[in-house]
């Protein structure tokens, strides 16, 4: 089984591409900084740097909505390659081929204003509540949901 997790932030704003020919398809490069949980020095924490590339919608929606430092959470499958490069050295890349891939804190958080995402593209509205951490149901309102 090949499959990878990752929660980490932008390093940069993603690099976009589309691919040529009638169906093109955009192909987003981002890298994701991922902290290290254990450190074997006790020194200041550490980060992985981690390519990730995501095709087509995937693409797309990290060009609409990625930018440097936006914490992300994404799933994919570690996908390794070689090609020669100009001066005839062969390089070996590996890249996390993105699966799913969704914001990991609401942008308030982040950026300090607008709405709160969750999810691929799904906007959540702040709930409104007496501060219990519980959104207010209106009364009469059972009628209308879908199940008892």
């Amino acid at each position: 089984m090949n499959k990878v997790i990752l929660m980490g932030r932008l390093t940069r704003d993603p690099e976009v591409r589309y691919s040529q020919g009638d169906n093109s398809m955009a192909i987003a490069r981002y890298t994701l900084a991922v902290d290290r949980r254990f450190n074997r020095n006790n020194d200041e924490n550490t980060a992985d740097f981690i390519g990730c590339v995501a095709f087509g919608r995937s693409g797309e929606f990290a060009e609409k909505y990625f930018r440097k430092g936006t914490k992300v959470l994404v799933t994919g499958r570690i996908q390794t390659g070689s090609y020669t490069n100009r001066d005839g050295v062969k390089v070996y890349t590996t890249d996390v081929v993105v699966e799913d891939q969704e914001f990991a804190e609401s942008k308030n958080s982040n950026s300090g204003g607008g709405n709160s995402f969750m999810g691929n593209t799904n906007s959540v509205p702040e709930p409104s509540g007496a501060g219990d951490g519980f959104m207010n149901i209106p009364d009469g309102i059972d009628e209308e949901l879908p199940f008892n």
